[in-house]
């Protein structure tokens, strides 16, 4: 029998046990904002993990719980395993406070994916609120990596505050070094601040794009996607080739528990990437 420690582990997904955490070692924690951090994970044994942009893991703090995390690496380039999260309970508490060093559990990678080569010869429109940019930094890098495939590439981002901003020196190499369009406002902007404010949602209209010609990836609260859903396809992005990215209370990752089900849906198999045409309909239906 093969442990989960042993040096040299099968690569083939199909072949391990899905529910078995494998141990990571924690190498880097990283602040971005209050609180929102960075874990840079490296195996303990065996080969780094494969995952293509839109994916997540199911992160294990041992003795505490496991919670459903996109990754918010680079997938085109061997590194360790990043994941960004925000402290907002018992389990994501116990992530970002462990010490470096400390061995996490990880499963996975799960999920469907954003499939950015779909948008190849065209524009990609992203829109991210809050830290729904940290899961849709995958796919953006993964464009800038091939970033003459693509016509315009345009970033919508909103945040709570200006403290809240994301990957802040990012942004701007983004917008400097590859010609990516990056547009940021927040909800509430402070004396200092002299950007935009308002929402992510009232940058759609004015944003500069082919809508019949574009691809639309969209992450952050569901109210946001929603709306931000609508505006996309009110400019004229056709809404199957609108992407959202869907995270409903995955608890096991594998589609046995139920906990993520949406009517005939279950977001970690079937998603968590999915198209607005098909989204829509579930998305407007009260308690579901």
């Amino acid at each position: 029998m093969t442990s989960v420690l042993d040096p040299q582990p099968t690569t083939a997904p199909e072949a391990a046990d899905p529910m078995t955490p494998v141990p990571y070692r924690l190498e880097r924690l990283r602040q971005d904002t209050r609180d929102t951090f960075t874990l840079e994970l490296e195996p303990v044994a065996g080969p780094p993990l494969a995952y293509r942009a839109g994916q997540f893991t199911m992160l294990d703090a041992f003795g505490v719980g496991e919670v459903p995390i996109s990754i918010s690496g680079d997938p085109t380039r061997p590194g360790p395993l990043e994941h960004t999260i925000r402290d907002v309970g018992v389990v994501t508490h116990a992530l970002v406070t462990a010490e470096e060093g400390a061995v996490l559990g990880v499963r996975g990678p799960f999920g469907t994916t954003w499939d950015v080569a779909d948008g190849e010869g065209g524009d990609v429109v992203l829109v991210a609120g809050g830290i729904g940019l940290a899961p849709l930094r995958p796919a953006l890098l993964e464009l800038i990596g091939h970033r003459d495939r693509y016509g315009r590439v345009v970033l919508l981002y909103g945040a709570r505050t200006p403290e809240d901003i994301l990957f802040g020196d990012e942004l701007r190499t983004w917008a400097v070094d590859h010609g990516v369009t990056v547009e940021v406002t927040v909800d509430n902007g402070q004396h200092a601040w002299r950007g935009k404010v308002g929402l992510v949602t009232h940058l759609v209209p004015r944003a500069g794009f082919d809508a019949r010609n574009t691809l639309a990836l969209v992450c952050g609260p569901e109210v946001m996607m929603r709306y931000a859903a609508s505006a996309l396809v009110d400019r004229g992005v056709p809404a199957g080739r609108v992407r959202l990215s869907m995270e409903r209370s995955m608890k096991c990752g594998v589609g046995l528990c139920g906990h993520c089900q949406l009517r005939e849906l279950f977001v970690c198999v079937d998603g968590p990437v999915l198209t607005y045409d098909r989204l829509a309909p579930l998305l407007t239906c009260r308690e579901l």
